[in-house]
């Protein structure tokens, strides 16, 4: 979901329904999310974005859906031996980590690099290794950029709902992937707090539409890894019929895809379930999960990869905490050492700003 502007006023409504599952910034001014337990970010990029007036994607009507398109396949799928295996090994459980989706990055910008900061002890963190970055709003070349400096990258996409918020010209496509999605009928109900409607995963078409968008965005501009929000729908009340089995079909479709493009796969949140991290983990290479020590749910989440060894990112945020970034540390930053988690504090804008426990 796109972030920023949509994410400082609705603490409110974030707390009042705290129950399980992941999250996504509300309409206001908090994260809050469409899922029972209101954890901030399905972060979303290029918040930016979200001030402006992107058409509200609306609910197909009940029988109402057009026919769909005939839906040209994503391509042929390449046989890649390898891709990035992210472990949780280093000094901070894994990678130091930038997310940063509130507009391109700039390389020119020390807070949008992330770096000259200090950790939870007080001291200078180690220079940033592992963004993850819009992969609509930024550029190839700025991926080599970031590889010539030793960085990995992760692709920010979503694959589980559409905004209007890209035009053809961002996308580099003659039409949009959300007109895309519109034209096959793929566009469900809308998805509460955000200008944006659920997809049909079940759809052949929106299978082969997102992995387009992973082809092209992802893969065509030399990205690591896909970060693929919303990968839980099925805990939503989309309009569409999914169960969580048919869910994790849908994102192990994805992944083998990606694999074959020679990009690793993550999971995004997923906190209410254990038994979808379980399921996922096999075939997935790390978790980015949003304020799990907040929510209390990393013990739900986190445990099947941090067994394997795989990356975990556990985002927590300073609107949950109390903005003291000295003392909000304190409050999850020894457990996710403990426990085998890459932690970091941002600011629930995804601007720049991090501070992270090692």
């Amino acid at each position: 979901m796109k972030k920023t502007a949509i994410v400082m006023a609705g603490m409110g409504l974030l707390l009042a329904g705290c129950g399980s599952g992941a999250s996504r910034p509300a309409l206001s001014a908090a994260p809050a999310t469409a899922h029972a337990i209101p954890a901030t970010a399905r972060a979303t990029p290029a918040t930016a974005r979200a001030t402006q007036a992107a058409p509200t994607a609306t609910a197909v009507a009940p029988g109402a859906r057009p026919p769909r398109p005939a839906t040209a396949p994503a391509g042929p799928r390449p046989t890649v031996s390898a891709w990035w295996h992210p472990s949780g090994t280093g000094p901070n459980n894994g990678l130091e980590f930038q997310w940063e989706l509130d507009h391109p990055l700039s390389t020119g910008s020390q807070l949008d690099m992330g770096n000259g900061v200090l950790n939870a002890a007080g001291r200078l963190a180690p220079r940033v290794s592992l963004y993850d970055i819009d992969g609509i709003l930024n550029s190839a070349p700025l991926l080599a950029d970031l590889h010539q400096q030793g960085s990995k990258v992760i692709c920010y996409i979503e694959v589980g709902a559409a905004g209007n918020y890209y035009s053809a010209a961002d996308e580099g496509e003659p039409v949009t992937y959300y007109d895309q999605l519109k034209a096959a009928g793929d566009l469900g109900r809308a998805v509460p707090g955000y200008p944006e409607s659920y997809l049909d995963i079940k759809a052949a078409s929106t299978t082969s539409i997102i992995e387009s968008m992973i082809r092209q965005q992802c893969a065509g501009k030399k990205f690591d890894a896909v970060e693929p929000d919303i990968d839980d729908s099925y805990t939503d009340s989309t309009g569409f019929p999914v169960t969580e089995a048919r869910n994790e079909a849908y994102d192990r479709t994805l992944a083998a895809y990606a694999h074959h493009l020679g990009l690793a796969w993550g999971q995004k949140n997923g906190d209410s379930d254990p038994a979808f991290s379980a399921a996922l983990e096999p075939t997935t290479d790390f978790l980015l999960t949003e304020e799990c020590n907040y929510y209390q749910t990393c013990s739900i989440v986190t445990p099947p990869y941090v067994r394997a060894g795989k990356l975990v990112l556990d985002a927590e945020y300073t609107a949950d905490w109390g903005n003291d970034a000295a003392a909000d540390l304190g409050h999850f930053c020894p457990a996710d050492i403990s426990g085998g988690i890459d932690g970091t504090l941002f600011t629930p804008a995804l601007a720049g700003q991090r501070r992270p426990c090692r």
